[in-house]
């Protein structure tokens, strides 16, 4: 059941962004109202804690790629349909892994970072769900700021 729940809010994920980023412009996935993060690092940043989380969950430890990847999540987004690309190749691949775990008992412990705080896989699996949804939500919120502002 909860592999089914992490299933969908990727699925989820991806239409919504899609839905409500897509038709933003390189400024405007890069606009950051008032401070807040700009759409490009939510959505850089979905695609790539998806698979550090799903590393986690796996009970391995991050590699030196992803270690990198996670320094240049705020860097500005030069192609808003390449980093859309980038995300629904991200939520495919981790729907493949969920779905590989699938058997795997749920009580099982993990753990994560550097510190390997105690979690399990069931709340690894719950929490890579609810961190993708926050995220969304932020983007889109930030795509609704930036969008009302065009006609100022």
């Amino acid at each position: 059941m909860v592999h089914r729940a992490v299933l969908h809010a990727f699925e989820l994920a991806e239409e919504d962004i899609t839905r409500w980023c897509g038709e933003l412009g390189v400024k405007e996935w890069n606009a950051r109202p008032d401070g807040v993060a700009c759409v490009a690092f939510h959505v850089r940043h979905i695609a790539r804690s998806v698979d550090r989380l799903l590393t986690y969950a796996e009970g391995r430890a991050l590699s030196e790629k992803q270690m990198t990847e996670l320094k240049t999540e705020k860097e500005a987004c030069t192609s808003p349909q390449e980093e859309l690309m980038q995300l629904r190749s991200a939520l495919e691949k981790a729907a493949s892994r969920v779905r590989a775990l699938a058997g795997e008992d749920l009580e099982a412990p993990r753990t994560v970072g550097r510190e390997l705080l105690p979690t399990s896989l069931g709340g690894l699996l719950v929490h890579v769900a609810e961190h993708t949804q926050r995220h969304v939500g932020q983007a889109i919120t930030t795509a609704k700021v930036v969008r009302a502002a065009r006609g100022r």
